[in-house]
């Protein structure tokens, strides 16, 4: 399938990028690190996980009859990221409820138990799903995960197929293969985003290490290694490959019964659309894909800006007003 075959607005409104944003790293680099945030007022709680641990989760509720919408951030990201922290606003103007968790060790200290986050973490999203059905007992729950959040979410929602919490959801820049896009970090500019990813892990991982000094060892330069060393060890997989392969996402969309809109630039490099499972993404009726000619790995520099999160409302609004997808 072309690229151009790819791409279908499917009703949505298309992506036109800034002009000077003429590369995918640009539309990655400069929504990251220039992006104004504007995050509406909140209140941080924390909640209990099963095993003796904590989730900090931040709290933005409207006084209205709209779903409440759970927030997943990236790979060492946290809810003051601009894409949950701008979301969480534009969602509160349009009415919304939303609750945007950190992942274990993203939020303002690090958990207390030896284990962090992964890609596959789906305890802790039900963990957190019960929590919002709690909270706002007579709202619909719907969902946004982002990069390794998304991956997490599509697992979540192919695990519980019909039984889960969620009615709708979208996933931005979700990784379809991790060992492929684990590999893809090694190449090129991209070794920049491992770099800076590595940083904060093995920061981490050494300030655990004082409450635990029984932890892996990290010695290595990749997050291949450090998820082969570390991650994999910390939670229950015999190595990267066992990882990679039971984690994921493109084995899920099959089980996928919420209606799905996943949005992926095809010249996302970090996540290459090229792994994505297209006869299971065909197939599934209640997925729905945008797959943009041009963007970054969850940056989407448009005119008018915005776009990304107009799309995203438009989704949302499609199940109110009962638009078929």
């Amino acid at each position: 399938m072309t690229k151009n075959e790819l791409y279908n607005t499917n009703g949505f409104e298309p992506f036109k990028p800034v002009w000077w944003a003429r590369n995918t790293h640009i539309h990655t680099i400069v929504a990251s690190q220039f992006t104004k945030v504007q995050k509406p007022p909140h209140e941080r709680i924390e909640i209990p996980t099963p095993d003796e641990d904590f989730l900090e989760i931040d709290v933005c509720e409207v006084g209205s009859d709209q779903p409440v919408v759970a927030l997943f951030h990236g790979l060492e990201g946290s809810t003051d990221r601009h894409y949950i922290a701008n979301l969480m606003d534009t969602l509160r103007d349009a009415g919304f409820s939303s609750v945007a968790l950190n992942f274990r060790g993203c939020g303002s200290r690090l958990n207390d138990q030896p284990r962090f986050y992964h890609s596959g973490a789906t305890d802790d999203y039900r963990t957190f799903f019960e929590w919002i059905r709690q909270r706002f007992p007579n709202k619909d729950i719907y969902a946004v995960g982002y990069s390794l959040g998304a991956n997490a979410l599509v697992k979540y929602l192919g695990e519980e197929g019909k039984d889960n919490l969620v009615k709708r959801a979208v996933a931005v820049s979700p990784p379809y293969d991790l060992k492929e896009g684990s590999l893809r970090m090694q190449r090129g500019i991209n070794k920049l985003y491992e770099k800076r990813f590595l940083i904060t892990l093995a920061e981490k991982l050494e300030q655990k290490r004082k409450e635990y000094p029984d932890m892996p060892v990290f010695e290595g330069d990749t997050i291949y290694a450090f998820d082969d060393q570390v991650t994999a060890p910390l939670h229950g997989f015999s190595g990267a490959e066992d990882y990679y392969f039971r984690c994921s996402s493109r084995h899920f969309y099959g089980g996928v019964r919420s209606d799905l809109l996943i949005i992926h630039s095809q010249q996302d490099t970090l996540c290459p659309i090229e792994f994505a499972p297209q006869k299971t993404l065909s197939e599934n009726r209640a997925i729905q894909t945008l797959f943009t000619e041009e963007g970054g790995h969850v940056g989407f520099l448009s005119s008018p800006s915005g776009w990304l999160y107009r799309v995203i409302l438009n989704w949302f609004d499609k199940s109110k007003n009962g638009v078929p997808h």
